[in-house]
């Protein structure tokens, strides 16, 4: 792994099927122990049920209250500073219960490729 300096550029941010808005600031071959994306949840929405294969995933959340679901806990309010902790193939979503976009870091380790993503709504993958 080389040193490197990630530039957060808003500019890359993309919607995707999940339902939330996202900026990858650092996904890369070069350091595939770990990926980081900004992920910005609008007030009301709930992002689809979904696990990762393979992948541990950590939420950090930086502005914003939500409702968390995560596996069998039960749904818990998630506020700034909040950590939570995926394990692989445990089944996730979260719904911005605000009034302002709801934001946090993903921490995926290994890195997040889309080969790991399984949409856990409508028996889709």
């Amino acid at each position: 792994m080389k040193a490197a300096i990630h530039t957060f550029d808003s500019t890359t941010e993309f919607y995707t099927d999940e339902r939330c808005y996202v900026v990858e600031n650092a996904n890369d071959e070069n350091d595939p122990d770990l990926s980081i994306a900004r992920i910005r949840v609008k007030p009301r929405v709930t992002t689809q049920w979904h696990s990762l294969t393979g992948t541990t995933e950590r939420y950090v959340i930086s502005s914003g209250k939500g409702r968390m679901e995560v596996g069998d806990l039960p749904p818990q309010v998630v506020t700034y500073g909040d950590v939570v902790v995926i394990p692989p193939g445990v089944r996730q979503r979260i719904t911005n219960i605000g009034d302002d976009d709801l934001l946090f870091l993903a921490l995926c380790s290994p890195r997040f490729e889309p080969d790991c993503y399984v949409n856990l709504e409508d028996g889709e993958e």
